[in-house]
């Protein structure tokens, strides 16, 4: 058992305390938001994550994991700290690193007797690990050392990804808290995953790298998506035929309307100006980004066209909001990006998302925001689906003919079959397939 201060109580810091605490270490999170810990101290949770709320409850029941402000009774009760701050990117794409440099400085001053490891849980650029160093060596009086630990947790399985790791990632150049995070890690990996030590900017690049390298897969089956539409080839075929070669693999290869979220967009600016920043220009992420962009409005043209560039007064069914299903992050969803596309044009707009919606209210949208589903095709002209929900997946279709005024779904997750759409009559657009056209 270790005593763990965990540093903020976002999406990484919540998941990360949660899960030291499941394999009975003490954590202590620590936040400014006075709203945030009083819930948190109820037991209500602040993220929606599956299977957090039920680790969570056990683990709080059983007073292995606390909230607090108190910035100073967390370090004190302490031996290991992770810093699970937000890095968020500059106009230049650049890691903003002020929360972090600004709490370790705090921390510094709380350095006084016993020895601490300092680790960096956050997404943070490389030569991080050497900044919090320096910023607590200024006051600091006690023994430290500073740790790289990047996350690799998927939003919709972090507690999955945390508790079994592919691998765990851990940047130190000290012996000492090399052997004090394998003793934090090896309960976590008895199934044989690795436990990777390597140098600090290492493990810090390679957080960024592991992250862009998904991106460029994403970016690239959808530009072979794109292609495929105008060349009569169908991307569900392609791949499967590129996903079975084990030197590609199956995963990230699904075409769709763009990659959004805390994670990819804001890596991959990230990686790309730290290229720049020693004169190297990263080419092919460049052209990522530039193709994400473009994926995430690439329904609008569809259905700019169905409806001959008469949008204005149409309305339009949106279901899903989340960047991905199993999340409430609309952080850089595509979604968004077609509704302001959609409101622009002239058309009403009424959307529904399992848990999303809540956030999207604060955004302060002229659009509609539906109970269910279905009630968001009442008076519809048209579906456009953004996000893969299961609920999606499997609809009543009969209710749904119905409803859609005009018989079409515009799928931006290619959720439905060709053959379906064609036996239920409806006009079906979606990414890399032929086009379906009602019959009448």
């Amino acid at each position: 058992m270790k005593n763990i201060a965990v540093i903020g109580t976002g999406y990484v810091g919540l998941v990360t305390g949660t899960c030291l605490a499941e394999t009975g270490n003490n954590v202590i999170c620590v936040d400014i938001d006075k709203d945030k810990i009083a819930k948190l101290k109820k037991g209500s949770i602040t993220i929606y994550e599956p299977q957090l709320d039920v680790v969570f409850e056990r683990n709080q029941k059983q007073g292995r994991l606390h909230f607090t402000t108190d910035l100073k009774e967390a370090i004190d009760a302490s031996e290991l700290i992770f810093l699970a701050l937000p890095t968020p990117p500059g106009e230049d794409g650049s890691a903003d690193l002020s929360y972090i440099l600004g709490v370790s400085a705090d921390i510094g001053h709380l350095l006084v007797d016993s020895y601490k490891v300092i680790i960096d849980k956050s997404t943070v650029p490389v030569g991080t690990a050497e900044k919090v160093h320096k910023a607590l060596a200024q006051n600091a009086k006690a023994e430290f050392d500073v740790v790289s630990n990047p996350e690799f947790l998927r939003e919709g399985f972090a507690v999955e990804d945390f508790m079994k790791p592919d691998r765990v990632v851990i940047g130190t150049s000290s012996n000492r808290a090399r052997k004090i995070m394998e003793e934090l890690y090896l309960p976590f990996v008895r199934q044989g995953n690795p436990i990777l030590f390597m140098d600090e900017r290492s493990a810090e690049l390679t957080k960024y790298a592991a992250n862009s390298f998904l991106a460029t897969k994403i970016s690239f089956m959808n530009e072979i998506a794109n292609l495929c539409e105008l060349l009569g080839a169908d991307v569900d075929q392609v791949r499967m035929g590129i996903g079975s070669d084990e030197r590609i693999g199956k995963r990230f290869l699904f075409p769709g309307i763009g990659y959004g979220g805390s994670c990819f967009p804001k890596d991959v600016k990230a990686l790309v100006k730290s290229a720049s920043d020693v004169d190297y220009d990263f080419t092919i992420l460049h052209s990522v980004m530039a193709v994400n962009e473009s994926q995430k409005t690439v329904l609008m043209p569809k259905i700019k066209k169905f409806f001959n560039n008469e949008l204005k007064g149409k309305r339009i069914a949106l279901w899903g909001l989340a960047f991905k299903p199993d999340t409430d992050d609309i952080r850089e969803a595509p979604a968004l990006y077609i509704i302001d596309d959609l409101l622009e044009a002239g058309a009403e707009v009424c959307v529904y998302d399992p848990e999303a919606m809540a956030n999207v209210k604060k955004l302060g949208k002229k659009i509609e925001f539906a109970k269910g589903q279905y009630e968001a095709l009442e008076g519809a002209d048209a579906l456009v689906i953004c996000t893969e929900w299961a609920a999606f997946r499997t609809p009543d279709f009969d209710r749904m003919v119905s409803q859609i005024k005009s018989k079409v779904i515009f799928d931006g997750r290619n959720l439905y079959s060709i053959d379906q759409m064609k036996k239920l009559g409806l006009s079906y657009f979606s990414i890399g397939r032929k086009s379906v056209r009602k019959t009448k």
